[in-house]
């Protein structure tokens, strides 16, 4: 496995402050009380566009003012509300030194998703980000790790995916990608496990031995 591909809320950092804040703040300007916090934290992953219809309704415009109300707060002080997960940083720092490819795919926006990585200490080591453009398009987990499978090179077997939720997993199985599941994230193990996660790791250091096999072979 030359290219190791990271989703990024809930894999590399603890998102939920931001993210969650931004939701509420987006449904209250448009008059929606907030779903209990159970409920928002599985908003976490999906694309807004998949999620606001479950309380503004499914008209397009009205879901496009939840999205652009969200962007408002987020871009502002969202996106800095967030913890860097305990043995990430040493984990990021450990396979950049061993010469492997690192890269972002997240339904984040490509620009905010940039914007932390840029901040983050380790985030030098990610050599790109694979997130979707203001347009909502081209979101999902599946067309983004083909993406970064076609820009780096890469065959599926050369390749793992990273991610806390089952769009990351089935995203990597798409592909022929083997996707690794981490469960201090936003998702659950029986989630990952229903997914077809090759393995779940509980902590980064599980993640590292995870990883070491093919870092040994390669």
């Amino acid at each position: 496995m030359q290219l190791i591909l990271f989703d990024l809320d809930g894999t590399l950092i603890h998102s939920e402050a931001g993210i969650v804040g931004s939701l509420r703040h987006a449904l209250a300007r448009l008059g929606h009380e907030a779903p209990p916090l159970e409920e928002l934290r599985r908003w976490i992953g999906p694309p807004l566009r998949q999620s606001f219809p479950k309380v503004v309704g499914d008209d397009p415009a009205r879901v496009e003012q939840a999205v652009a109300h969200y962007r408002e707060r987020f871009d502002s002080i969202g996106w800095s509300e967030h913890e860097v997960y305990p043995g990430i940083a040493e984990l990021v720092e450990t396979l950049a030194g061993e010469a492997r490819q690192l890269a972002i795919v997240t339904t984040k926006m490509r620009v905010q998703a940039q914007r932390i990585i840029d901040h983050l200490p380790f985030g030098r080591h990610f050599r790109a980000v694979y997130g979707p453009g203001g347009d909502g398009l081209h979101s999902e987990k599946a067309q983004m790790i083909a993406r970064a499978l076609a820009d780096f090179g890469a065959a599926p077997e050369q390749a793992v995916m990273i991610g806390d939720r089952h769009f990351d997993i089935e995203g990597a199985r798409s592909n022929g990608v083997r996707g690794l599941g981490v469960a201090w994230g936003f998702g659950s193990r029986e989630e990952l496990e229903q997914a077809g996660a090759a393995a779940i790791a509980a902590t980064p250091a599980e993640l590292a031995a995870l990883l070491r096999p093919a870092r040994a072979a390669a």
